[in-house]
């Protein structure tokens, strides 16, 4: 594996977005950027999106592909946005964390679990939401693992 799966260039913070298509176009920017995906995985985060909100609860929203998009997975990776103005993802849910997720066969499974545990806890979201620096970002999801 070249990259780790959330490295501090994975990290964005302070942003600010104006919708969310924005918001999921950026995630899904920074995980082309660093190699994890091939361009074409950003439609399909979109796609995604239209299916089903990837809103979760707890001002998080985590988007990823369709199905059929794992050919453009190249490796598996999370990128992570914070937008503490937040974003409107729709009936009213209003979006502060996205975490960006690209996976390679099921990796993306445990992933998924140790975000889940994450922002589980308000605590942790509080925290994520008011980080002003990426190693803030980093300590809290590495407690984790």
């Amino acid at each position: 594996m070249a990259n780790s799966i959330l490295a501090k260039d994975n990290i964005q913070l302070n942003t600010t977005v104006h919708s969310k298509e924005d918001a999921i176009r950026l995630t899904g920017k920074i995980l082309v950027k660093k190699g994890y995906v091939e361009p074409n995985y950003i439609e399909k985060m979109l796609e995604r999106e239209q299916l089903t909100s990837t809103y979760m609860g707890n001002f998080v929203a985590i988007p990823h592909g369709t199905e059929d998009s794992k050919p453009f997975v190249k490796e598996s990776g999370i990128s992570f946005v914070q937008v503490p103005q937040g974003v409107d993802f729709g009936a009213g849910n209003i979006v502060k964390l996205l975490i960006g997720i690209a996976g390679k066969d099921n990796e993306h499974l445990d992933i998924l679990s140790n975000i889940a545990i994450v922002c589980s806890e308000e605590e942790n979201i509080e925290k994520l939401v008011s980080a002003q620096s990426v190693d803030e970002i980093l300590a809290i999801f590495e407690d984790v693992n």
